[in-house]
Formats: structure tokens, sequence, C-alpha cells
């Protein structure tokens, strides 16, 4: 068990990528915070977790909302006692090409998925300094690294995680703590296995090995990015895409 009680934070911890973040990290001993603003999905990610035996606790939390994130992050350090890993998970899309992108739309995208990684980072922070370790991991996108047709927001905040990736692993290295981001590029998630199965087939097409991602393949980067192992990786952004930028 690799992150044998490291206390980790999972944003958007109810479904796709983040549902299979907090079952590997359940899995290689860690305990897990499962933070979403779908309440019925929290509630399901902690009772199917502690069934297993995990050490589980699980939150109503909008990242764009730092009343909850703080009351978030009290009960989590009154519970555990500390703060080791931060899974910035949390984000949605609004697609549109640039001339018909509405501002709602890019304001939106801009505040969850950039503003609201800034947020759980910024709760967090304090916590891991005072202790002199930590790991900020941050979902950023292939989008972040190549841009991408209609994505003009989504993009801009998945370059932006980069770029606080960056500055932190500069500011913070010094510290303990770690910050590292991950570009995942298409992943079967239960958003995309929706799509048309001609959209699903085209994406795989893409993508050299022929097949999407599973939500359980990026989870196995998070979970060696937090662990011990990873101990001198800081300020990367790595690629989780099959080749598909090849």
């Amino acid at each position: 068990m690799r992150l044998k009680d490291k206390v980790t934070i999972i944003t958007g911890g109810a479904s796709g990528i983040g549902l299979a973040t907090a079952q590997k990290f359940a899995a290689e001993g860690a305990k897990v915070v499962v933070c979403d603003v779908n309440q019925n999905g929290v509630d399901q990610v902690v009772s199917g977790l502690a069934a297993t035996g995990a050490t589980v606790a699980g939150y109503l939390v909008d990242v764009t909302n730092k009343d909850q994130i703080a009351s978030m992050v009290a009960d989590v350090k009154a519970k555990f006692g500390r703060i080791d890993v931060l899974v910035n998970n949390a984000g949605i899309t609004a697609d549109a090409q640039f001339v018909k992108m509405t501002e709602e739309q890019f304001d939106r995208v801009i505040d969850i998925n950039l503003k609201g990684t800034y947020n759980c980072a910024r709760a967090v922070i304090d916590t891991m300094v005072e202790q002199g370790s930590g790991v900020l991991l941050n979902a950023s996108s292939v989008v972040g690294v190549y841009g991408n047709f209609g994505q003009t927001n989504y993009a801009a905040t998945k370059f932006g995680v980069i770029g606080m990736v960056k500055t932190w692993s500069k500011e913070l290295g010094k510290k303990g703590i770690r910050a590292n981001a991950v570009c995942p590029g298409f992943v079967a998630t239960p958003m995309v296995k929706a799509m048309p199965e001609k959209v699903i087939q085209a994406m795989e097409e893409r993508v050299p090995m022929r097949r999407l991602a599973q939500p359980e393949e990026i989870a196995n980067v998070y979970a060696f990015l937090a662990s011990d192992e990873a101990s001198y990786i800081n300020g990367a952004a790595i690629e989780v895409t099959g080749g598909v930028t090849l």
C-alpha cells in the first residue's frame, strides 16, 4: 500500500476520473476525502469505499465557494490531523467556437477549472507548509498543451493550471511540497460514453493505440505522483494520451 494513511482530498470525486482516483487511492491505503457538487454521488462513493474497509469521508463542495472549501478543510484537519495530498480534479466544459462563445460560458469554465483549482490549493497550502510536506496534483489536459477547436475557455484554464503548477513547484519545493499536473487525452468517462458511436469511433481513430483511456489509467498516474516513488517529480505536466499528439 504505497499511499498508506496519506490524507487525500479529491475534488469532483463522485464520478469519472475523480471516482476512479478515489477508488485507487483507497485501495492503496489512503484516507480519502471525496468532494463534489453531487451529494447523492458523494454518498454513494463514501458508502462504497467504506464497505471495502477504507477510511473515507465525503463533503458537498462547490470549488467556487470558498466558505464550503474552508469548512471542509477545517473538518478534515479536525478528523485526520493533516492533509497530505490534494487532487484538483473538478472541472467542466462549455464548448463553443470563439466567435459564438458567450461571456457566461467563458466565465463559468474559468471560475471552476482555474479559480476553483486556486481556491482549493490556497485552502490547504498553509497546512502543508506547516507540516513541511504535501503534494498538489492538478487536472490539466492535452488541450492545455496544444489547444483545441471550440474550447477557448477550457484550453485557457488547462494552460493556466500548468502555469500555476510550474510556479508552485518553484515556490513550494523548498518547503517539502511537490506540485504536478496530469494532462489526459480522450478518456472513457460517462460523459464521453454518452456521445454518438460515430464520434467515439472518430476519437479512437486519432489515437495510435486505437482506444480511449479508462479513468483508472489516469488514476494510476495520480497515485504514482502522490506516492514517495515520485519524490523527485516536481513541476511536471505529464501527458497521458495514448500518443494522440504524435
